[in-house]
């Protein structure tokens, strides 16, 4: 297996060896804890080449991202890969892009999906609460309101998005 090795500065003391803190005042240091004093760091790594992307049997869904839910089949609650949106292993590993509809659409709303999955395509709606807790906006409750109007207004995303 190859090895990539290499000697470079040390970021900490910016290869001086030295240290100074915010509490070393008035001409004082300390060797550099992360160096040893000797102003280098080193890095080794042994690595596989790479010849070209693995398949997994293990995985029926891709998602494009995820928020920090819990995705999980659930057959009492009726959960099922669907539910949550994505698209099938098979179509993900052939390369085809994420459909129309993908997101998380029963979970999230434009702007908490967008702003993870392509923040090009997130909204900046006056109504939105911006960055923070998604789930708290008066709007969430009836989010699919809100994936209507990013369908209707990023339908033609060569048009919609700069």
């Amino acid at each position: 297996m190859p090895i990539v090795e290499f000697d470079y500065e040390c970021p900490a003391c910016k290869g001086t060896g030295l240290y100074k803190g915010i509490g070393e005042g008035d001409g004082f240091a300390v060797v550099c804890a992360r160096c040893n004093g000797t102003g280098k760091a080193h890095f080794r790594m042994t690595y596989q080449e790479f010849r070209g992307r693995h398949s997994r049997d293990d995985v029926n869904r891709v998602l494009e991202t995820n928020p920090g839910l819990r995705v999980s089949v659930n057959t009492e609650e009726g959960l099922t890969h669907e539910s949550f949106g994505g698209m099938s292993y098979a179509d993900w590993a052939a390369g085809l892009p994420f459909p129309p509809g993908s997101e998380m659409r029963n979970y999230t709303c434009p702007a908490w999906w967008y702003q993870l999955a392509d923040s090009k395509k997130k909204p900046h709606w006056d109504q939105c609460p911006g960055c923070g807790i998604f789930c708290n906006c008066p709007h969430f409750p009836n989010k699919a309101a809100c994936w209507a109007r990013w369908d209707q207004e990023y339908s033609d995303e060569v048009g919609a998005i700069s």
